[in-house]
């Protein structure tokens, strides 16, 4: 939930996609340009018909020679061109579609990603753009055959975040013309024997290497039993005692999964409805203003479907001071973007108050945090059998518990501070449980079972359990999200997961209800965000003979990776600018996130907000204008733009739909 997590959240979204069924065939004259007026999702063919991908409701297109452009509604200049060209290498195939936008962007990296789709290269492209443009500049080229087709987008940053899962669908279906997805429907799932779970061994084993990632623990469940449970690695960077099934990770927010739970079983007791009004439930419930309040249901709480942008900086600076109320109170400052079940946007204030709310149905009158936890000890720890799994921060990181990790600026694995960590406290209910494999094996396996314990005891009532998977807004083709939890059914069959993502911490939970098979991993640095897609994929080539693409993926996104992180780096002037340094104030503060310290020591400089602190590096942007970036592990990514003016010495950050002012505290 840190910076470097949102753009991997919106470059996955955007790269690997999420989406929609397609329509209707569009076709167009590619000698004159043509446009098309919005209307319902369609399936669209480049002008050359050498791709096909989907065009997203109320979106439009232009055809421009070789070129089919397209728009999302809003009439802000956002652009993406799909380029058909017979070019002789990937970057002259860029070049021309750059030609078509008119933009010539300043290069920052080109990364080769694995043949995927149908496409036999596929080469992506990041570009140094100013953070004040407020712009998403990307581009990628595929290549089948001699031919290539480039996708090139100029995306106005708040419309990319809002309308992400749209920007993913155009990609999820993003194929030469005539490819056949594989699909795995119809087919039985083998039995995870001894020589299929030591191809999954090895395969976590590599990749914990390969990204550097310090300790890892995985679980499968087959047919009722637990196939496989073990880590790999260490707990703490540089001591030897070794990650097991038992060892506590923070799992982030795979917590909402389990917050939902509880609500189920709220529900199935009689003393909560889905579709009861959020405000009926907790009257000093309030999401922006009274119109908006009003249409919220218990199940919007939890869906992200009601257009509630990612808003997590009011929780992550000076989240030392946040309380559980302070938390429902900000909520009632933010308002939707989109509206209700138009587009799919993750709030994790929403997930929040959605247990705090279940708390007091639980627990009239007790305090929002108390409340909580007492309802998902009595409700949802106590009766699975989880004791390793915790609220408590101080319990869980005694004994057999890792350690967070990230790169510093030197591309050097270190233990992680804390403190960001620390702040999702008062936000509980969307992301601050510690569990293990083991203890997650066994909510697995509950669902797997419809509600039923290994010895054959009913915890919940089907229904309720189940309406959780209801989907509730689209975020890809055949893939839905329910109620804090994701349904995909993309591959011909279904599998329900959900991750979690803190600083350090990255994890998934994953179950295939049909084949009665679930998997649990959790890993403790940053890089192993990338280990999950690729141990999922495994598993599903395993269990259906798929084609192999989990090991080629990983290994392109370690090489990828690097690249990046050392392209990025050259844009830092680390250590930092001793004039630039110098012209900062000692504080600052602004109205939402706090105040915001500046402390100094032998030409260095912190920015320190309460909740964590990190050391800045200048990083001088193509405009001319200077940002500071955060570069210790704990809080790497943040960027404050300078935006002095009149004598006013002042800091703006961003994320993808908000602007924060700091201003000088004299």
């Amino acid at each position: 939930m840190h910076p470097s997590f949102d753009k991997a959240v919106l470059a996955l979204a955007i790269s690997l996609s999420l989406a929609v069924p397609s329509l209707l065939p569009l076709t167009a004259n590619a000698a004159e340009p043509q446009a098309t007026a919005a209307g319902a999702e369609q399936s669209v063919t480049t002008p050359g018909g050498r791709a096909t991908f989907l065009l997203p409701a109320g979106w439009t297109t232009r055809v421009q020679g070789n070129a089919v452009i397209i728009m999302p509604p809003e009439a802000d200049g956002s652009r993406t061109a799909i380029v058909d060209t017979p070019a002789a290498t990937a970057d002259e195939a860029v070049a021309e579609a750059w030609k078509v936008l008119g933009l010539t962007p300043k290069l920052l990296v080109a990364t080769d990603a694995a043949p995927r789709d149908g496409w036999e290269q596929r080469r992506f492209y990041d570009y140094d753009i100013p953070a004040n443009a407020k712009r998403v500049v990307n581009s990628a080229a595929y290549r089948k055959d001699k031919h290539w087709t480039v996708i090139a987008m100029d995306v106005d940053q708040a419309i990319a975040e809002k309308r992400g899962s749209q920007f993913a669908k155009i990609n999820q279906r993003f194929q030469p013309a005539g490819y056949t997805r594989e699909t795995f429907a119809g087919r039985a799932a083998h039995k995870l024997d001894a020589a299929r779970l030591q191809q999954v061994s090895d395969f976590i084993e590599q990749m914990r290497k390969d990204f550097e990632v310090p300790g890892v623990a995985i679980g499968i469940v087959q047919d009722g039993k637990v196939v496989l449970s073990r880590g790999y690695g260490m707990r703490d960077l540089g001591k030897p005692d070794p990650v097991d099934g038992d060892t506590r990770f923070m799992i982030a927010s795979n917590t909402k999964a389990l917050t939902t739970l509880m609500l189920a079983k709220l529900v199935d007791a009689g003393k909560l409805d889905w579709n009861a009004r959020a405000r009926d439930v907790y009257p000093a419930f309030k999401l922006g203003d009274t119109a908006t309040s009003d249409q919220v249901l218990v199940k919007h709480l939890i869906c992200a479907c009601t257009g509630v942008p990612r808003q997590d900086y009011e929780w992550l600076f000076e989240g030392e001071k946040q309380t559980p109320q302070s938390v429902m109170a900000t909520l009632g400052t933010m308002q939707p973007t989109s509206g209700f079940g138009e587009l799919f946007q993750y709030s994790n204030p929403m997930a929040a108050a959605a247990g705090f709310i279940g708390g007091q149905v639980a627990h009239p009158g007790m305090e929002l945090g108390a409340g909580y936890d007492k309802a998902m000890q009595s409700l949802v720890f106590d009766p699975l059998g989880m004791r390793n799994t915790t609220f408590d921060y101080d319990r869980a990181q005694t004994g057999n518990y890792a350690a967070p990790h990230g790169y510093d600026i030197a591309h050097k694995v270190q233990v992680m501070d804390m403190g960001l960590n620390d702040t999702i406290k008062a936000s509980r209910p969307a992301g601050a449980a510690w569990s293990t494999v083991n203890d997650l094996l066994r909510y697995v396996q509950m669902e797997i079972d419809h509600g039923v314990l290994p010895g054959g005891q009913r915890y919940i009532g089907e229904a309720a359990l189940l309406q959780r998977r209801e989907p509730q807004i689209a975020t890809g083709v055949d893939r839905h999200y329910a109620m804090a939890l994701g349904v995909d059914n993309s591959d011909g069959v279904t599998v329900i997961d959900h991750g979690g993502d803190m600083g350090g911490f990255h994890s998934n939970m994953m179950w295939w209800p049909a084949q009665k098979v679930g998997a649990v991993i959790l890993t403790n640095a940053d890089e192993g965000v990338y280990m999950r897609g690729p141990f999922k994929r495994r598993l599903m080539e395993l269990m259906f003979d798929g084609n192999p693409q989990a090991q080629a993926a990983a290994a392109a996104t370690v090489k990828a990776n690097r690249e990046g992180f050392d392209a990025f780096v050259k844009l830092l002037q680390w250590p930092a600018d001793a004039t630039a340094l110098d012209a900062l104030a000692p504080r600052y503060r602004n109205a939402a996130l706090g105040e915001l310290a500046v402390t100094r020591k032998d030409g260095r400089a912190w920015f320190d907000v309460g909740a964590f602190s990190s050391e800045v590096a200048t990083m001088p942007q193509p405009d001319g204008s200077l940002a500071f970036m955060t570069i210790d592990p704990v809080a790497i990514g943040f960027l404050f733009v300078r935006a002095d003016s009149d004598g006013a010495r002042r800091l703006v950050v961003r994320d993808g739909q908000h602007e924060y002012v700091f201003d000088e505290v004299k």
